[in-house]
């Protein structure tokens, strides 16, 4: 079949290339714009763009997907099908009627479950013991569309958003080649969501960061995994911020109010909602990121003085 391609993230890229390397035809992939990036602000292109590029592959990239010039350059690729993966925008109706197979989705989730743009940070940070990926057909709301196949995989209790990133894009791929091959045989099955059933994953904000001691310490170490690698789980000693990259929960009661410090004797433990948290690894604002023991030898705290 002649595919259109159309991702950006590098949850996309698993499955760009497993697509390169089948019997199918890619006609063009389409991303997001080029953008700055960093402290120099320098451009840099998107992950598929950058495999797109490297293989010789025709690149589109507007920054707009509705006006009628851009449905008439889709309308002459002549593609049998849209496979759409961490694109990053909704496509309208005119689109979705192009191809004669219609368009195509991966989404990282047992929808209707987790529907939105973070599906992999709001499981592990919800706690969830078993997520998935879901392949349905687009429709013009999102992830509102029929189901045609999923998968399912258990989320180890350590196991990191990021972690979760990489095996789904794997899993997704896998999927995805299954989902083609259906659909090129007429054979997709394709089930309606259960609205009932449904729940969101919202794009996450610098805000989701800044945790909130009353919660559990299950529930903040979980915060702590799910938000890898942006924007980070953190609190505030002192007026500066103190990013948690590795922590771990205790369930043993305290009576300490919540975000106080317990121990600073060689290691730093807090106290939470329900039970206590142990910080393992930590990064102050303008510095690097260390093991706690280290980072108490150089800053000093005691027990009873609170994270913010």
């Amino acid at each position: 079949m002649k595919i259109v391609f159309m991702g950006s993230a590098a949850f996309a890229v698993p499955s760009l290339l497993a697509l390169l390397e089948s019997n199918h035809d890619i006609v063009e992939v389409v991303t997001q714009p080029d953008k700055p990036a960093g402290r120099g602000m320098q451009v840099h292109a998107c992950p598929v763009a950058e495999i797109a590029r490297e293989r010789g592959i025709p690149l589109f990239q507007p920054a707009k997907i509705r006006s009628s010039d851009i449905i008439q350059h889709f309308e002459k690729l002549h593609a049998d099908l849209f496979v759409v993966v961490a694109y990053g925008k909704l496509l309208p109706q005119a689109l979705l009627d192009l191809p004669p197979k219609g368009c195509i989705n991966v989404h990282a989730s047992l929808l209707p479950k987790y529907r939105g743009a973070a599906p992999i940070n709001w499981a592990v940070i919800n706690g969830e013991h078993v997520t998935g990926v879901t392949t349905m057909y687009l429709s013009p709301e999102m992830d509102e569309g029929d189901i045609i196949m999923s998968i399912s995989t258990k989320v180890d209790e350590c196991i990191t958003a990021e972690d979760l990133y990489t095996e789904l894009s794997s899993q997704g791929a896998e999927l995805l080649l299954k989902t083609v091959e259906a659909i090129e045989n007429d054979s997709a099955p394709r089930t309606p969501q259960n609205q009932e059933d449904a729940s969101y994953a919202p794009i996450l904000t610098r805000e989701n960061g800044h945790l909130d001691w009353k919660l559990s310490a299950q529930e903040l170490y979980n915060r702590v995994r799910g938000l890898k690698p942006w924007p980070g789980a953190f609190t505030f000693i002192d007026g500066k911020r103190l990013t948690i990259h590795e922590a771990a929960p205790i369930t043993t009661p305290v009576s300490a109010a919540p975000g106080t410090i317990l121990s600073t004797d060689g290691q730093l433990s807090v106290a939470t909602g329900d039970g206590q948290l142990y910080l393992l690894e930590v990064q102050l604002e303008g510095k690097k990121r260390m093991p706690t023991v280290d980072f108490l030898r150089g800053f000093k705290m005691n027990a009873g003085d609170r994270l913010e």
